[in-house]
């Protein structure tokens, strides 16, 4: 990743740029972090593809057809500004290089297993591809990222926005060189099928072809047809239409898969259902991921260092400057006004508005203390009825209660000699039945049996 250049946009959307991820025919791509942390790719159409209304439209539908792929194996499309003056798309970051990068730099030729495990990942995300009825075109190993987990697939779909179409009916298409003339055709010429050479219908067994030319290429280093630079482009172009490729260095155990992916008639390559089969994907790959290691202990150790640096990864200098109806250059880093922090700058206007993670809005500062509520009023809890009261208006159907009459305080028993039994008294008997004798009343009786 380098650094953003003095030109470079410091915001497109929603997203906070970080850097440079590299370029291509389409344009710039940059790795961003949306408002809400996840980071992302954003890649920046160039602005001359942006003015031609036959590639806008294009671009269009191919985001929209993008947006419908799913699955483990692919970098998910997930924001996009078709309107802006100079389009974009935001696509998920996968942490880990490229093909391309790794055997050409980091490692070399792939391990025989290694290759095999790609290849069920990469049937898999063609899979995926395909069922949204998108043909990929441009399966190249700098379109396939390498990670932990397995392998990745991006820009896929996106590519054949670059087919315009000119006044007069002809197809102008881009490669990675930049806009060419009419009749020159799209994608890497080492990697492309035969019917991409020829200028035939284009079916999902393009891909599969393009699929066998990347597993050449991961288990030997080589291009199955040879380099344009060796021979140039004609030639190369003539060895893919016409002649076999040159599969010697390709290990035994996988040799009769890449044959068959290369073959000149579309119709003999095998499904993308049969290569899960003879790959024994089911044994090796399930849910996006690779049962067991798949990648050399070398590459793991690299991919952990690659993620350490990704998450070390700040905003670059410059990403507070002054916020600004427009933006009339180059962004720069502003002194912001006395007393006032920085403020995050405002998006320019040929980079449009996310589409699906706008800023939240800020809320405006109290300018006075807030007046002090009113103290809430007791609520009136009602009265249950009482038909006996006076002003009821059903009193007289119940009548007017007496009033209760007040308790008489008892009167003290007066002690008497006499051993006649009160009257109102209750005569206690003994254990045995019989009265007992009283030698005294009150205050206490006492049973004396005779």
């Amino acid at each position: 990743m380098e650094k953003l250049g003095p030109g470079d946009p410091q915001r497109i959307g929603g997203y906070r740029l970080l850097g440079r991820l590299g370029s291509g025919g389409m344009g710039q791509v940059f790795l961003a972090r949306s408002d809400r942390g996840r980071t992302v790719a954003v890649k920046l159409v160039r602005p001359e593809l942006a003015e031609r209304e036959e590639f806008r439209a294009r671009f269009r539908q191919e985001v929209r057809n993008a947006q419908r792929v799913g699955g483990f194996w692919t970098a998910p499309v997930l924001d996009a500004d078709t309107e802006a003056a100079v389009p974009w798309v935001a696509t998920g970051y996968v942490a880990g290089p490229s093909l391309q990068q790794v055997v050409d730099h980091d490692h070399g030729p792939l391990p025989e297993r290694s290759v095999r495990i790609l290849a069920a990942g990469l049937a898999h995300a063609l899979t995926n591809i395909h069922a949204a009825g998108i043909v990929h075109r441009d399966l190249k190993p700098s379109n396939v990222m390498v990670t932990i987990e397995g392998p990745r697939v991006i820009d896929f779909g996106v590519a054949r926005a670059l087919e315009t179409v000119t006044g007069d009916g002809a197809l102008t298409q881009l490669g990675d060189g930049g806009l060419t003339q009419t009749g020159a055709l799209i994608g890497s010429p080492g990697f492309m099928a035969p019917e991409q050479v020829r200028g035939d219908r284009i079916t999902p067994a393009c891909d599969v072809f393009c699929l066998g030319s990347v597993l050449a290429y991961a288990a030997t280093g080589v291009l199955p047809f040879g380099s344009a630079d060796q021979q140039g482009v004609h030639a190369l172009l003539f060895r893919i239409a016409e002649e076999e490729p040159d599969l010697t260095r390709v290990p035994e155990g996988i040799a009769d898969l890449v044959r068959a992916c290369l073959r000149k008639d579309p119709a003999a390559r095998p499904t993308l259902e049969r290569i899960l089969e003879r790959t024994g994907a089911e044994d090796t790959v399930a849910d996006g991921r690779s049962r067991d290691p798949w990648l050399p202990g070398t590459l793991v150790a690299q991919l952990g260092r690659h993620a350490v640096r990704l998450l070390e990864t700040e905003d670059p200098q410059g990403a507070f400057t002054q916020a600004a109806p427009h933006h009339p250059g180059p962004r720069g880093t502003l002194a912001a006004p006395p007393g006032h922090g920085p403020t995050l700058a405002a998006p320019h206007p040929a980079y449009g508005h996310p589409q699906q993670y706008p800023a939240p809005p800020r809320q405006p500062m109290p300018t006075s203390v807030p007046a002090q509520a009113p103290m809430p009023v007791p609520m009136q809890v009602p009265v249950p009825h009482n038909p006996y009261a006076a002003d009821a208006p059903d009193a007289a159907a119940y009548g007017t209660p007496t009033p209760a009459t007040p308790a008489t305080p008892a009167t003290p028993v007066t002690p008497t000699t006499s051993r006649t039994r009160p009257a109102a008294a209750v005569v206690p008997r003994c254990c045995s039945g019989r009265s007992p004798r009283w030698s005294r009343w009150p205050p206490a009786a006492r049973c004396t049996r005779s």
